[in-house]
């Protein structure tokens, strides 16, 4: 199967775990940036166009909760796919409400995690074609006109 290649942010304030996770998703042919907080995320996507995110929720400073609704706010089209400890399940839960697109237990399985992130980038990709179509269809009406 053809693999199409995207990118993705990962965020945690744990810079072993963020190293170690970004070295397997990049030998899985992903193109992984890192960030190391939630300022460092927003700062970023700023600048480089983001397909999904996987976000810490506890971090220092600014945490993954209001990082996520910061990205929502600003970009809603990212995906966003929250870690989480047993501790703070109730955190993912909320953040899901808040838009993202689902969330794993840390430790994450990484088979599990690529198997959300496929699905993640596979509904980024349908949203951005809907959107295309719907542009389309605009521009045919206006040509119309």
């Amino acid at each position: 199967m053809f693999k199409t290649t995207s990118k993705i942010m990962l965020v945690d304030d744990e810079k072993d775990f963020v190293e170690m996770l970004s070295l397997r998703l990049k030998e899985n042919e992903e193109n992984v940036i890192a960030a190391y907080n939630g300022q460092e995320c927003l700062d970023t996507l700023e600048k480089i166009q983001v397909d999904v995110i996987i976000l810490d929720v506890k971090m220092p400073g600014m945490d993954g909760i209001e990082t996520l609704k910061q990205i929502k706010k600003r970009h809603p089209l990212v995906e966003v796919i929250l870690l989480t400890g047993h501790g703070t399940i109730q955190s993912a839960v909320e953040g899901m409400k808040l838009g993202a697109f689902d969330f794993l237990l840390k430790p994450a399985d990484f088979k599990e995690l690529t198997e959300k992130l496929t699905k993640a980038k596979e509904r980024r990709k349908e949203q951005m074609e809907r959107i295309q179509k719907a542009e389309a269809a605009i521009l045919l009406r206006q040509s119309k006109i």
